[in-house]
């Protein structure tokens, strides 16, 4: 059993983002709409740093679904490597 859990804390991914969105109430708009489509990943904006960071955590996280999500809103998303 304790294997099991080591090995999904290695799946776990954990990726970032670089944003234009510039406002709290745009990124948890956002956020919301990601949610429904993303439930299993935990979701955040940090638009205090220069980058207006978005946060994504999750299992089998497929970066470019993100970044088309929140293009599809009509905002930047670019992965940071």
């Amino acid at each position: 059993m304790h294997q099991l859990k080591e090995l999904k804390e290695e799946e776990m991914v954990v990726e970032i983002f670089k944003t234009n969105v510039q406002k709290k109430s745009d990124g948890d708009y956002i956020i919301a709409v990601m949610q429904n489509h993303f439930p299993n990943y935990k979701i955040n904006f940090d638009l205090e740093d220069c980058d207006k960071i978005l946060r994504v955590e999750g299992f089998d996280l497929q970066c470019n679904n993100v970044m088309s999500q929140v293009s599809g809103l009509g905002y930047t998303c670019v992965r940071l490597e």
